[in-house]
């Protein structure tokens, strides 16, 4: 068994097709395919199911693939720790972050970590605040970025608070509401919303605020992409709650002040465990010592 096959059993799960996975690996497919293919024989047993529309794991590659990846982890933390030895910042620093981060400047910061670390390939993933907690536990990722309700906290992980923030309405320029500076949650009610999913982070800060004040909302629209709020706002199928931090980067809405608006936490989130070379340099160029937090 080589870790090169293990790589590309991580690439095709990953990306749920050969194609992709041969592109990501930098590799013909065939190739790629024929060193899966000698894996699955040299361990008995097949661990992807192949159609003509997609490709998934069959429950013997669902067993395989977290120890496929803790032996690429181990391999490529081995090689960092050597080179960080000799005094080089090698390997990779795998970064997530919610689209909403604001106390931050994410592009910028990654922009002077590779200026001082040209030899670490930079992994970066956006998902939602709960997937990246639990990613992070488990190694996937180095550092992530995140937004919670006040009453909630990262568990598990080294956690630094970035930054409070308070939400805000948004709404299309011809809404009713438009020309207000301050509305409350008890008039937004009567609003249809545009929101994230249902039981993540960024949902549950507006979900639990309507609930304390003891009111009923009707969201609409489920949509993943904070980005993608504003565009439903715009022409006024619904309106929104988002980061007031965040707000000001969105164009064609009006952004309005709620009183008894809802808020979040912004925290920055690594292992407990200790991070690896690179994750403790960007930590560096964050400002914040690898051994901070819980």
């Amino acid at each position: 068994m080589e870790l090169q096959q293990m790589r590309y059993v991580v690439a095709v799960a990953e990306t749920k097709s050969f194609t992709r996975a041969a592109e990501r690996c930098l590799v013909v497919q065939s190739a790629l395919s024929h060193q899966i293919a000698r894996l699955e024989r040299e361990l008995g047993a097949r661990l992807f199911e192949r159609t003509s529309r997609r490709v998934r794991l069959t429950p013997a590659g669902t067993a395989f693939l977290p120890a496929a990846r803790q032996c690429l982890d181990a391999a490529e933390r081995a090689a960092a720790e050597v080179a960080a030895a000799i005094g080089e910042v090698r390997g990779r620093l795998a970064v997530g972050l919610i689209p909403t981060v604001a106390a931050v400047d994410i592009p910028g910061a990654l922009r002077d970590f590779r200026r001082q670390y040209p030899q670490v390939r930079i992994d970066l993933r956006v998902g939602a605040s709960d997937d990246l907690i639990e990613q992070v536990r488990d190694g996937a990722i180095d550092v992530a970025f995140l937004g919670l309700p006040t009453t909630a906290r990262p568990q598990g992980v080294a956690v630094h608070e970035l930054a409070r923030d308070r939400l805000v309405a948004v709404v299309a320029p011809d809404h009713p509401l438009a020309a207000e500076t301050l509305v409350d949650l008890h008039r937004l009610s009567s609003e249809v919303f545009v929101d994230l999913p249902a039981g993540t982070a960024g949902r549950s800060q507006s979900d639990q605020a309507f609930a304390a004040a003891g009111l009923d909302r009707d969201v609409a629209f489920e949509v993943t992409s904070a980005d993608y709020i504003a565009r439903l706002v715009g022409p006024g199928l619904a309106v929104a709650m988002l980061p007031a931090a965040y707000a000001p980067q969105l164009t064609g809405v009006v952004t309005i002040e709620v009183t008894d608006a809802p808020a979040r936490v912004e925290y920055v989130i690594w292992s407990r465990a200790g991070g690896t070379p690179a994750a403790n340099a960007f930590l560096a160029v964050l400002g914040l010592p690898a051994h901070t937090g819980d």
